[in-house]
């Protein structure tokens, strides 16, 4: 059966130049202070707490990571919100402002595994494919 309800338009978040910028340069030094210190400059941007994410899970830090991913999940969800999502509808991998946020949902996922939240750990990962596949593909 074909849905013949429209597709919501893609959500496309704002660059934030001055964010992506020191993301590059902690990943440079690629210590967890250097991305603790993006995070701090710049709460609101989903991409410091996907790095501090993938840090913790990288060092064995389940709980850490969970903490650090679901601050970058909300607050990604309040930017998505923002610019105008709905709660549903694809927010695009190619467009690489929004791969804070999904590499967010994707370190929530990692994370609620680890930790025996598999409710959550299925969610978050169909809520990443449901945004687009893409990612899902990329970040597996």
């Amino acid at each position: 059966m074909q849905n013949l309800l429209p597709e919501p338009p893609a959500t496309l978040l704002p660059a934030d130049v001055e964010a992506d910028k020191a993301l590059a340069e902690a990943t440079a030094s690629g210590t967890a202070a250097a991305y603790k210190s993006v995070a701090a400059a710049h709460p609101a941007y989903s991409g410091g707490w996907a790095a501090l994410a993938a840090d913790a899970l990288a060092a064995g830090e389940p709980v850490t990571a969970y903490a650090y991913a679901r601050t970058g999940y909300h607050r990604g969800l309040d930017a998505l919100r923002r610019n105008g999502w709905k709660g549903h509808g694809p927010i695009p991998w190619s467009h690489e402002p929004n791969q804070g946020f999904l590499r967010c949902l994707h370190s929530l996922s990692l994370a609620a595994a680890e930790i025996g939240e598999a409710d959550e750990a299925a969610r978050c990962a169909q809520f990443l494919r449901d945004s687009d596949p893409a990612a899902a593909d990329a970040l597996s």
